[in-house]
């Protein structure tokens, strides 16, 4: 890992995914979440401080990152609920089947180089009625929009971490063992339209 990807991109992403309109659609899913919950990509754990108290037990935090988890401790200390970091050791999620009761991914599936596989992953985890909780940008509906995704996509992803502007979320969503329950999408203001297209909800296991 380079000194960029090591010592930058993690505040980089801090302040990104920290914009007023990201938080904005970030408490529209996190304090639905309940019991103990599988956070995937929990980074710099600006999600932390949203989760409704009363309702969970316990927050996994998975990321790869170990820089962005020692951002995260500090928001970690000010929560009323357990807080557990884990790695990605191999391809799979290190946790038993069905033992979590929520899965939440937020900004997280554009950038997971294989998200069919990790949203599998997800699947296996997840309790039956439990339910996956998503809110992420991706692929826009306006092909002038989309164009512009795909141009723009690889300079894209070598700066930004390996996030991917043009993901069909939805799409990935049922490959990956989802039925989606609850969806909803929009261009968030003051975003630049080509990483602006939003998709927030609710999914289950298919």
């Amino acid at each position: 890992m380079g000194f960029y990807d090591k010592h930058v991109l993690p505040h980089f992403i801090n302040c990104a995914c920290g914009a007023k309109p990201i938080m904005h659609q970030r408490r529209k899913v996190v304090p639905l979440a309940t019991g103990t919950v599988l956070e995937i990509g929990i980074g710099t754990g600006l999600n932390l401080p949203l989760y409704d108290a009363s309702r969970v037990e316990r927050v996994i935090g998975l990321d790869p990152s170990e820089e962005s988890w020692k951002l995260a401790g500090a928001r970690a200390a000010h929560v009323d609920f357990d807080v557990e970091f884990i790695g990605l050791p191999g391809e799979e999620i290190p946790l038993a089947d069905a033992s979590v009761d929520t899965v939440l991914v937020t900004f997280a599936l554009c950038t997971i180089p294989d998200p069919v596989a990790a949203l599998k992953g997800m699947a296996r985890v997840l309790r039956p009625g439990g339910s996956l909780l998503f809110c992420e940008h991706g692929r826009a509906p306006d092909e002038s929009v989309c164009a512009w995704q795909d141009r723009i996509n690889p300079v894209w992803r070598r700066i930004a971490g390996g996030c991917n502007l043009n993901r069909d979320i939805p799409q990935l969503l049922g490959a990956g063992g989802f039925a989606v329950s609850e969806l909803h999408t929009a261009y968030l203001p003051s975003t630049p339209r080509i990483a602006g297209y939003n998709y927030w909800g609710s999914a289950a296991r298919a």
